[in-house]
Parts: structure tokens; C-alpha cells; sequence
């Protein structure tokens, strides 16, 4: 049988100031991250990109998480969870104020830097607080506080996005319309103006990290780590190796793939109602829509697990809806076809929560290279949504060279475009029926 159990020091000391803690660092990076919903639609106009251009908005975030989550275990390793998650704060804050000199040169990849350095600290806090949060307490309770912390995200994300929706949205429409007309000077200056709305924002922003970055390293966070891995049986081996664990690789790739769909659901639904005819005006509120259905869906996560069902059984229902949500989107069409993107929130609440659990399981002291491996596969984020992207650019040509107009070309491809969400479900499908068990010792 695994065990389960938590350090002494876990158990021993209060855990509610650890969670509240922790639970305001997964509101910041929570906060940082669901604007990029805002941020892609913004960079495709000042920037004049493609959708698949744009959509590296989302993979210089998450492609951070490949380059930086083993050093992350290294760093951890030496510092500890406290001072780790202080400089990823540090870290983050000092990716924000690239955004002003990004603005004033209007260059994409100054902007892609500053993404890139904001999504490594982020790897740092995600590294050291989900495996702490995860052994903080009880295991079979792990799914219900990272569904607290996932609340605390999403809130935050949906804040996030309000408001720099507001800030970076407004206008644009109008700014669409005059650049077909403007000469090039105008236009030129009509551009640099957009970009410039990126610098108060960010500034603050930078303010405010390094000021928390600061009270975290006074805040009162108890040691913990995970149990040992049992002893070995006599004539049993014990493990001495990463790779002994196949139910943590089968988790590793069921997390890439979740991370995908996640952000296709709340980073490209903005641009998507655009596509579909719809005004920037009221397109920025569309990924409140899925942080809001992921909210409630964490709210009732942290009510049912595990005093009513399983983090095993969640992650299967979520899988199945996420199937049949993905169906929904390609055959339908207009308002109804982005509620059901947003509702893909619901199908994502749980997976995260439920996913880590199962996968740092029975590792003992691999838990933080296991957790080091789990935060790469967020790179899923940085991969999935441009294939999403070269999808639709691709369809959308196609289209329009059989004659079709580029309004309805583009909210077709748009639309066709989710089929890339299904075989990513099938996959999680597969994680919460067998492959979370593979490996593992029966009861």
C-alpha cells in the first residue's frame, strides 16, 4: 500500500494561514495569466500578426514552464519553498517592466521577452506551490485545496482579463476600421498610441509583485515535504529511479494535453467572437464567461471531493464533458457555439486539481522532480493553441480560394479549428479510467 501521509511538521502545525497564503500566490499568477486572453487580440492589431502569430502571446508564457521547471527543482532544492516563491515573484515583476520599452519600440519580440520572463517566475511559484499545497495535508484531500487555490486563480483571472480587457480593448474596433484608410504615418501613429495603454498597467503591476515578493518572505510558511516511499518487501526492489513511475509520465502528457485545452478555452474565445462578427465591446467579457464556469465548478470540486466522489471519478466526468462540449463547438455556430467554449471551464475545472494528486502519488522523495515534470507539461499551453492557430489561418485560406468571403472564411475556420480539443480529452479520459494506476502497488 502507498503512503499517503504528510511530514510531521505538516500535521503538527495550523495549516489555514499556509493556505491563505498560498491560495493569494495562485491569485497572482492566476491574475498574470488570463491576459493574454486580452493580450492576443491586442498584439495581433499593434503588431498586424496572423492568429497564428499572435497566439506566441501564449506559448512565450508556457514555453517557459520547458526551460525553467527543472532549474525551478534546483533553485528549490536550495532555497527552499519560501525564498522560491519570493523570487519568482521578483522574477515576474521585473518581466513586467520590459512591457514599457516593448510599447515605446512596438517590437513583438520585446513583448514575447517580457511574457517569457513573467511565465518563468511563474514557473518558479507554480513549482514550489502546487507540490506544497498538494502535501500540505491529507493526500485524499489534495484535489479539494487545489480547488480552493484553483478559485482563487480563476477569480483573479477573470479580474485579469476585465481589466486589461478594458484597458487594451477599447477602441479597437474603431482603430480596425480607420487603419484601412489612414496612410502610413497615421497609421503608424494610431499603433505606437495603442501601444503605450500597455505601460501604466504594467508598471503597476511590477509594483505590486515586488512588494509581495517582499511580505512573502516574512509570511509564516511551515516545512513540509512528502512521506518517504514505503520500504521495500523482502525480495521486492525498491525504486531508485524517475522512470519506475509510468503512472507519472502517462500524468505528465495528460497535463500537457489538459494545459492545451485550457488555453485554447480562455485565450482564444476573445478572438474567436470577433471572428464571428461579434464587437471588441462585448467579445472582452467572452473569457470571464469560462473563468467563471471554471469557479463554480471548483466551488462544487472542493464541496464533493473526496466526501462524495473521487479525484479519479472527477477527472472521468470532466474528460467525458470535455468530449461532448468539443462536439458542440464545430456544430454550432454564433453566441450559442462561444457559450460552449466558455463552457469548457466546467470541463477544466477539476482536471488540474484532480490530476496532480494521482500523479505525485507514491513518489516519496521524487515528489519535487515529479512536481518539476508536471509544471514542463504546462507547456501544453505554449504548443496546442498555435496548432490552433495554424488550423485556422490554414482552413481560413482554403476557404477563401474557394471563393468564400474572409468574414465567413475566417468564422468558419475559427469554429473547425476545436477539433484539435478532442483527441486531448480522449487522452484525459483514458488518464482517469487506467492510466493513473499503471505501475502502482493494488491495495
Amino acid at each position: 500500500m502507498v503512503d499517503t501521509n504528510t511530514t510531521n511538521s505538516s500535521q503538527t502545525k495550523p495549516t489555514l494561514i499556509p493556505i491563505l497564503i498560498i491560495a493569494s500566490l495562485f491569485f497572482i499568477f492566476g491574475f498574470v495569466t488570463w491576459i493574454n486572453g486580452a493580450l492576443i487580440p491586442f498584439m495581433k492589431t499593434i503588431n498586424e500578426l496572423t492568429s497564428a502569430q499572435s497566439l506566441l502571446v501564449a506559448s512565450a508564457s508556457y514555453i517557459s514552464f520547458v526551460v525553467m521547471a527543472l532549474p525551478a527543482s534546483y533553485i528549490l532544492a536550495k532555497i527552499g519553498y519560501k525564498k522560491g516563491m519570493s523570487l519568482g515573484l521578483f522574477i515576474m515583476g521585473f518581466g513586467a517592466l520590459i512591457f514599457i520599452p516593448a510599447a515605446e519600440a512596438r517590437t513583438y519580440w520585446m513583448f514575447l521577452t517580457g511574457i517569457f520572463i513573467q511565465g518563468a517566475g511563474m514557473t518558479l511559484l507554480q513549482t514550489a506551490s502546487n507540490p506544497y499545497i498538494t502535501i500540505l495535508g491529507p493526500i485524499e484531500s489534495a484535489a479539494k485545496r487545489i480547488s480552493i487555490m484553483g478559485i482563487c486563480n480563476k477569480i483573479a483571472g477573470a479580474l485579469g482579463s476585465l481589466i486589461f480587457g478594458s484597458i487594451l480593448l477599447s477602441g479597437i474596433d474603431e482603430i480596425q476600421e480607420k487603419l484601412s484608410k489612414v496612410s502610413i504615418s497615421e497609421k503608424n501613429n494610431l499603433l505606437d498610441n495603442m501601444a503605450d495603454s500597455v505601460v501604466v498597467p504594467y508598471i503597476s503591476m511590477a509594483v505590486v509583485l515586488f512588494v509581495l515578493g517582499i511580505l512573502i518572505l516574512k509570511a509564516p510558511l511551515p516545512n513540509v515535504e512528502a512521506a518517504p516511499i514505503e520500504e521495500a518487501q523482502e525480495g521486492k526492489t525498491a525504486k531508485t529511479s524517475i522512470f519506475q513511475f509510468p503512472h507519472l509520465w502517462l500524468g505528465v502528457l495528460t497535463l500537457f494535453m489538459y494545459v492545451g485545452v485550457e488555453v485554447i478555452a480562455g485565450d482564444t474565445i476573445i478572438a474567436y467572437g470577433i471572428a464571428l462578427g461579434f464587437p471588441a465591446a462585448d467579445a472582452k467579457f467572452f473569457t470571464t464567461f469560462t473563468l467563471l464556469a471554471m469557479v463554480v465548478t471548483y466551488a462544487l470540486g472542493a464541496f464533493l471531493i473526496p466526501k462524495y466522489i473521487t479525484q479519479a471519478l472527477a477527472l472521468r466526468v470532466s474528460a467525458v464533458l470535455g468530449i461532448l462540449l468539443s462536439l458542440c463547438i464545430v456544430f454550432s455556430t454564433g453566441f450559442t457555439s462561444v457559450l460552449f467554449v466558455a463552457g469548457l471551464g466546467i470541463a477544466n475545472a477539476l482536471v488540474w486539481p484532480a490530476v496532480w494528486p494521482l500523479t505525485l502519488n507514491g513518489l516519496g522523495k521524487f515528489t519535487k522532480t515529479g512536481a518539476a515534470l508536471l509544471v514542463m507539461a504546462i507547456s501544453g499551453g505554449a504548443v496546442i493553441p498555435p496548432l490552433y492557430g495554424k488550423f485556422v489561418d490554414g482552413t481560413k485560406a482554403d476557404l477563401i480560394a474557394q471563393g468564400i468571403n474572409e468574414a465567413n472564411a475566417t468564422a468558419s475556420a475559427s469554429t473547425k479549428g476545436y477539433w484539435i480539443l478532442l483527441p486531448c480529452y480522449i487522452f484525459i479520459l483514458y488518464y482517469a479510467i487506467a492510466g493513473h494506476k499503471v505501475g502502482l502497488k493494488k491495495n
